[in-house]
């Protein structure tokens, strides 16, 4: 394949300045010449996460560059290599004692190539101390620790353009300047400890290159709270930079900033090239993925809020303010978030329903699943971004009237159309399940729930799906070239076909029938029910293959069982309320939960009884 490198931009990349928005936001397509890890020293030294330097042609000139970090896994993963084609799609551009330091920041692979384009030299004699390198060598971790040069310090005569990455602080630089955003600030907080009483507050930097957290104490902490502010960005400098202690901070940064007497803060009162909060969103239906205690990004609509209550902490027995947001969005769920001190006192709607993007919220296990704001977390109403407007189109549109379902207390999972959810500590083989469905008397008509796992053996292809209306999602009938809901009393140009399954499972104790719906089909066969029918009525050979290799899969399954009649025959009905594919991480978890059980241990206790000493 031929590729066209965009000849020239190195050279405009090594004489850009930082304002050059339409230069470091465009689309350039370059030549990968090399990649380095320029990481930890050893595994014993306490470093930042590796980093990557990659040398870039565009056909006529190479230059250095520093991958962002969030791009290590391209590397990791060996998509990205030596001699690949890629359409680098956004870079920073900062200064290091007056030398431009280039980061990419968002980078697509076009292709992949054996050998270089061209005769690319180094952009300017600085960088010939990075020449490509021979082809016989293979990318190695580097064996020595490079020396990241420091940022010259603030100068009231220097252009406000000489500030350094976040990314790039370390404690072996002295003399730096960040611009950044705050995105977090929290209480001025008091302290009593050993060394006497104090006071301190933290707040989250953040600029395009990651987030660092800083800590103020006493006076300087008293002296700064009043200065800042979340939302506003500033240049800061002469902090002390230290390793992070990972269990007061959340933030995903090996370091942290100490802003001591001699720290320097001053607000930013530029209006171009400004650091933006960064967000990395969950679904509120993906946070049954997530493991308890862990934390996530989400952007929701605001359904409803509680008035502010008070609560008494069990472990410190002090009075705590709180107030609970119930927030939905597009998956289709609902999960209740929990303010707590100032923030439940002071909150406020901007408007009926807004949309608000959590940043660094806590995944609790209450009912299932919730969530709450602690220490670093961040909350902003109706922020313009892509993901706001689009939430907003929605909600507006046909989410208002939408119903959500909430996540349930069985095992993270979620709750079927009643019932409990699937739970994998009540898992019942097919045998025992339908020796005590079979138990139901004949007057009972409440549905009994089962969990249980089962391997899909064969799927009744005759009558798989029924047109349906796509508003009411009832049967709609043919009449003369179109399609007619009686119960929506209109007339449709066409159906929208929805899964009616009857499919046989088994398990090492035996064979049942289950009945399923539209989610189910969705999950055995990966297709929509009209992709299904077009097959279907198109090639039966084809059709006939999608039925065979939608077997032999097995499916956590939460069924319904209840008793009815057919031909005057009583019979138990087993129709699936859910469908789970096997998550084998978890499954693995669980059976090692299980070895540490009083059942799991059983065996060891009767060889240690057994053992002759």
């Amino acid at each position: 394949m031929t590729y066209s490198l965009s000849t020239g931009i190195c050279q405009r990349l090594h004489n850009a300045t930082p304002n050059e928005d339409e230069l470091f936001n465009g689309s350039h397509t370059l030549q990968v010449l090399s990649l380095k890890k320029v990481g930890k020293q050893t595994e014993n030294t306490n470093l930042p996460t590796d980093r990557y330097r990659i040398v870039l042609s565009d056909g006529v000139h190479f230059l250095q560059a520093m991958l962002a970090t969030q791009l290590n896994e391209m590397i990791v993963e060996k998509h990205l290599t030596r001699y690949s084609i890629v359409c680098v799609e956004r870079l920073s551009c900062n200064y290091v004692q007056e030398k431009r330091l280039i980061i990419i920041m968002a980078l697509r692979i076009i292709g992949q190539e054996d050998k270089k384009f061209g005769e690319p030299v180094s952009i300017d004699a600085s960088l010939s101390e990075a020449p490509t390198p021979a082809p016989e060598r293979p990318l190695q971790q580097s064996t020595f620790q490079p020396v990241i040069p420091t940022a010259q310090p603030v100068s009231r005569s220097l252009p406000k353009s000489n500030w350094h990455p976040i990314e790039g602080l370390s404690p072996y630089q002295n003399n730096w300047t960040i611009k950044a955003r705050v995105t977090q600030k929290s209480e001025l907080k008091h302290y009593s400890n050993a060394r006497g009483e104090g006071k301190l507050f933290n707040v989250t930097f953040m600029d395009e290159t990651g987030e660092i957290r800083a800590t103020a104490f006493n006076q300087i902490a008293e002296a700064l709270y009043p200065r800042l502010e979340e939302g506003k960005v500033y240049y800061v400098s002469k902090g002390k930079v230290n390793l992070a202690k990972k269990k007061f901070s959340n933030v995903m940064n090996d370091f942290e900033i100490s802003l001591e007497k001699q720290a320097e803060v001053e607000e930013c009162l530029e209006t171009t090239n400004l650091p933006m909060i960064k967000y990395s969103f969950v679904s509120l239906a993906e946070l049954q993925e997530l493991t308890k205690d862990s934390t996530c990004d989400i952007i929701a609509i605001l359904k409803e809020y509680s008035d502010v209550s008070e609560i008494t902490s069990r472990a410190t027995n002090r009075t705590m303010k709180k107030r609970e947001l119930t927030l939905v969005d597009k998956s289709g769920f609902s999960v209740r978030l929990t303010l707590w001190g100032n923030q439940a006192e002071n909150f406020k709607p901007d408007e009926q329903s807004p949309v608000i993007a959590f940043k660094g919220v806590k995944v609790g296990d209450f009912g299932g699943r919730s969530l709450g704001m602690i220490a670093s977390s961040t909350m902003t109403q109706n922020p313009d971004i892509p993901e706001s407007h689009a939430l907003r189109g929605w909600y507006d549109s046909s989410g208002s009237g939408s119903t959500f379902q909430s996540h349930n207390a069985s095992g993270g999972s979620f709750s079927g159309a009643g019932g409990s959810g699937f739970n994998r500590s009540e898992i019942k083989p097919l045998l025992e399940m339908k020796l005590e469905a079979n138990r139901i008397p004949e007057s009972e008509e409440k549905p009994v729930y089962f969990s249980t796992r089962a391997m899909v053996m064969h799927v009744r292809g005759e009558n798989i799906a029924y047109p349906a209306c796509e508003t009411c999602n009832k049967k709609i009938v043919e009449d003369g070239g179109s399609w007619r809901c009686d119960k929506c009393d209109k007339t449709l140009s066409g159906p929208t076909y929805r899964y009616i399954m009857s499919f046989a499972v088994s398990d090492h104790t035996g064979q049942l029938w289950f009945q399923g719906f539209n989610d189910v089909g969705d999950a055995v066969f990966g297709k929509t029910a009209n992709e299904v029918i077009e097959i279907k009525e198109r090639d039966d050979a084809q059709y006939n293959l999608l039925l065979a290799k939608a077997c032999c899969q097995s499916y956590n399954f939460l069924l319904r069982a209840k008793r009815d009649s057919y031909n005057d025959n009583s019979r138990i009905r087993y129709g699936v309320s859910r469908i789970l594919p096997l998550n084998y991480k978890e499954e693995c978890d669980a059976l090692l939960n299980l070895m540490d059980t009083p059942w799991g241990q059983q065996g060891l206790k009767t060889e240690s009884n057994n053992m002759v000493y």
